[in-house]
């Protein structure tokens, strides 16, 4: 198979439309002042090839979702999903893939870091046989740039040694947010990706390894490397909620998918939770001379709090409640722990009577409540 040339979309009539053969896919959140020009790159780059541009936009408050309906108006193979209460790189991705027609797709940040120079190069790699064709950074010919402090790019070399627990690959760039594989292969990897977290490639890569879809084989990877370049507008988009998420994820794949990575963060916030609570009893009662029942519950309403506060920042930072859907969120957090220590009393006291060990009990009785909690307000709470 070969690449198809033809001319740009905007200059033929509807009776000379060709399907396209390659999706580009551009995740973004307060991009406005970047997607336009990383349209033009990409038509530069891909002259001759058919193409549609799919931007999916998580309601920025900037109005890309505006720009890119303005830039629909005026050529035909762009194409604008704004997503409205819905947020996160990963499910934006899976999205705009799936809302795809083409063969092929690539996934490129909008922020123009990503050299579109060398979509081309890795379209002819996965047509000669490569399942995924990644951009990378970490070759000889490769760089990142001036596009990574020292910093991010210490952390962005951890990350890549991290990943290889779960990939086993000689990959040089797993986390990579460049790459480009076939529609066929990703449609039968879809029900097996996390939508949580921000580090796609590296979940299509596991779950490429852990599927039959390959039918026995092994993933055959392609690399083009690239110079990252600085981030043309905007803000960066890496935060501590990217690093806490992508190490959820590493454990999550770990565990087969049996601990997600929003279960692990709400139980590593409920720790914390701890924390305050003993933080708070120990300054009421024993600082300032409460009575030890209501230091205790003055105590578990501030622990409640600062879990229910966290994880709506965190965890759910893609349901985040504002306004009166946080006060009713938080009454009906209040409600659901409630309950929740009632579960926690309840199993503790019956394993206790049975195994004698108060410490078995104790644990068990708050992974029940952890699981009931985090169950229940995923339901009711960030519904």
């Amino acid at each position: 198979m070969s690449v198809v040339q033809f001319d740009t979309y905007s200059k033929r009539t509807p009776e000379a439309w060709v399907a396209p053969q390659l999706a580009i896919i551009v995740p973004t959140f307060n991009e406005r002042d970047n997607v336009a020009l990383l349209y033009e790159k990409v038509t530069a780059a891909l002259s001759g090839i058919p193409f549609e541009f799919i931007v999916v936009d998580d309601n920025s408050p900037d109005g890309t979702a505006e720009v890119v309906r303005g830039m629909a108006q005026q050529y035909r193979n762009v194409r604008a999903i704004r997503r409205i209460g819905r947020r996160g790189l990963s499910s934006a991705v899976i999205e705009g893939i799936l809302a795809s027609s083409a063969p092929y797709f690539a996934v490129i940040d909008a922020d123009l870091q990503h050299d579109e120079a060398i979509l081309p190069q890795m379209l002819e790699k996965a047509i000669a046989g490569d399942d995924v064709v990644v951009g990378t950074r970490y070759t000889a010919e490769g760089s990142v740039g001036d596009g990574l402090s020292k910093t991010r790019e210490a952390g962005s070399k951890l990350a890549t040694r991290l990943s290889s627990l779960l990939t086993g690959e000689a990959l040089s760039d797993p986390m990579s947010g460049f790459f480009l594989m076939r529609r066929e292969l990703f449609d039968q990897l879809a029900p097996s990706l996390s939508e949580e977290g921000f580090k796609i490639l590296l979940d299509i890569i596991v779950s490429a390894h852990r599927s039959h879809a390959l039918g026995g084989r092994e993933l055959r990877i392609g690399e083009v490397p690239y110079t990252f370049r600085p981030r043309h507008a905007g803000e960066s988009k890496m935060s501590s909620l990217v690093v806490v998420q992508f190490l959820g994820l590493i454990v999550s794949k770990l565990s087969r998918g049996l601990l997600p990575t929003s279960f692990l963060m709400f139980g590593l916030i409920g720790g914390f939770g701890v924390i305050v609570h003993m933080g708070t009893l120990w300054l009421a009662h024993e600082r300032a001379g409460l009575d030890f029942v209501w230091a205790q519950i003055l105590a578990v309403v501030v622990a409640m709090t600062f879990n229910f506060v966290v994880n709506n920042e965190l965890t759910y930072a893609n349901k985040k409640l504002r306004g009166w859907r946080w006060l009713t969120g938080l009454l009906t957090f209040y409600a659901v722990c409630s309950i929740g220590a009632l579960a926690n009393v309840s199993v503790a006291s019956w394993i206790y009577a049975f195994d004698g060990q108060f410490y078995v009990a104790g644990l068990l009785g708050v992974l029940m409540s952890v699981v009931f909690n985090y169950s229940v307000t995923k339901v009711f709470t960030w519904r």
